[in-house]
């Protein structure tokens, strides 16, 4: 069975913790991907993702929630997975817990995002 290493990306969109969210929903969009990985220091501290965009403009309107900081929507602390781990085991990861991307970390260090669409693609390509 294919590994996260093998279907994840390894171009990582990242923000830091005090970047708006409108420059957020910028570098996810311009990058072409659901998610940004929030970043300190070098560090994982966050994930801010296309559904934390829909809750922003559920909970606040549009004007304040363009310039308030990525830190106070993003999911903190998210849950991350090996690249050594299998494409099956972040499959039952992701669904299990309502994820659709799943920072990927290595002895510490952040190497890689894996989505559903990288897992889905993986599964059907074989």
């Amino acid at each position: 069975m294919k590994t996260v290493r093998e279907v994840m990306s390894s171009t990582l969109v990242t923000v830091k913790p005090a970047a708006m969210m409108i420059e957020a929903a910028r570098v996810m969009s311009k990058a072409g991907v659901g998610s940004a990985l929030v970043v300190e220091g070098g560090s994982l501290v966050g994930i801010f993702t296309e559904r934390d965009i829909l809750r922003v403009f559920e909970q606040m309107h549009a004007d304040p929630a363009r310039v308030a900081p990525v830190s106070t929507m993003m999911t903190p602390d998210p849950e991350t997975i090996d690249p050594a781990a299998s494409v099956g085991t972040a499959m039952d990861l992701m669904l299990d817990r309502g994820f659709r991307h799943l920072p990927v970390m290595e002895g510490g260090a952040l190497v890689g995002v894996v989505s559903m669409r990288d897992l889905a693609r993986s599964i059907t390509k074989g």
